[in-house]
C-alpha cells in the first residue's frame, strides 16, 4: 500500500464491529507514533490504550458526556486511546528561551496521525475526538493533574463502507511563492 493509498483510505469512522482488536496491532500503531517527528526530539506524548471492556465503557461515557453533545458512538467503540501531552524537553540552548510546549500540539498531531495511518494499513479504523470530559477521563485513567489529555481516539474494525472524500479543489489550497486568494 502506498502512502497515497493510506491517505485516501484512512477515514474517521463512528461505527465499529464487535471484533476484538489485537494488542499486537495496537502496539504497531504506537510504534508508528513513536517514529513521528517532534521539536528537539522531545516526544511529548504518552498513549494510554483502553481495552478492558468495563473501562472502555466508562471511558466511552466520559467521551460522550461533553458540552457539544457529540461522540455518542464512543460508548460502543472496542478500544479507546487517550493521547497525553507530556512536558517537552528541548535542547539546552533553547530550553528556557521559549515555552517548552510551544510545538507540542503539532508534535502530538503528527504522532496521532502516524498512529491512525498505521491503523488504516492494518485494516483498523480510527476517529480522532477532541470533545470529552477531561476531568472524568483523568480520574478514570489516573492521569496526573499537571498533564493534559490532548485528544481521544476510537479504534476498531469499521462496520460501514468507505466513503468518497470530499475536499476543496487542489488549486484552492496552495500557491507558490506568495499568498494568492
Amino acid at each position: 500500500m502506498t502512502f497515497m493509498d493510506l491517505a485516501t483510505t484512512r477515514q474517521s469512522d463512528r461505527a465499529f464491529t464487535a471484533q476484538e482488536v489485537r494488542r499486537e496491532d495496537l502496539l504497531k500503531c504506537i510504534q508508528a507514533a513513536q517514529l513521528a517527528p517532534s521539536a528537539c526530539n522531545s516526544q511529548p506524548w504518552k498513549f494510554i490504550v483502553i481495552d478492558d471492556a468495563e473501562l472502555v465503557k466508562q471511558a466511552g461515557v466520559a467521551v460522550s458526556n461533553n458540552p457539544l453533545g457529540i461522540n455518542k458512538f464512543a460508548e460502543t467503540a472496542p478500544v479507546l486511546v487517550a493521547v497525553i501531552e507530556e512536558q517537552a524537553v528541548l535542547m539546552p540552548k533553547i530550553q528556557g528561551k521559549v515555552d517548552s510546549n510551544r510545538w507540542a500540539q503539532f508534535d502530538l498531531g503528527s504522532a496521532t496521525e502516524h498512529f491512525c495511518l498505521q491503523a488504516a494499513e492494518l485494516g483498523l479504523s480510527t476517529c480522532i475526538m477532541g470533545a470529552f470530559d477531561e476531568a472524568k477521563m483523568k480520574e478514570l485513567l489516573h492521569v496526573p493533574e499537571d498533564r493534559r489529555i490532548f485528544i481521544m481516539l476510537a479504534v476498531g474494525y469499521p462496520s460501514g463502507t468507505a466513503r468518497t472524500k470530499v475536499r476543496k479543489e487542489l488549486n484552492a489550497i496552495h500557491s507558490f511563492n506568495s499568498y494568492e486568494a
